[in-house]
């Protein structure tokens, strides 16, 4: 029983709906960031499979980087993955900062 227990490995529910172990995760040195791959490593963090720090190690991303692909993802789902979008919506965040620092009349 005890070696059924040691083979079973750790899985969460990918962005598609499939089950992503580590092995199912996209590989250390990849270069093109689609949104299902970013979804993908923000669904092993939530779901334990690596740590924050081990998915910034791993894949050579910042702690800012990463926390916006989670911020993305939890707000405009897959959609919100895209580098427009993402460009887009720091271009927002921008004008809102701006807005919030103008002297009101």
């Amino acid at each position: 029983m005890e070696q059924e227990f040691n083979s079973i490995q750790a899985t969460v529910m990918g962005p598609n709906g499939r089950w992503l172990s580590l092995a199912d995760l996209p590989a250390p040195d990849t270069k093109r960031w689609v949104p299902r791959r970013k979804a993908e490593v923000v669904a092993a963090v939530r779901g334990g499979i690596l740590s924050l720090d081990d998915a910034c190690a791993r894949y050579a991303l910042t702690v800012e980087e990463f926390l916006s692909w989670q911020r993305n993802v939890e707000r405009y789902g897959l959609r919100g993955l895209r580098a427009t979008q993402a460009h887009r919506t720091a271009s927002e965040q921008r004008s809102t900062a701006t807005a919030e620092h103008r002297p009101h009349a």
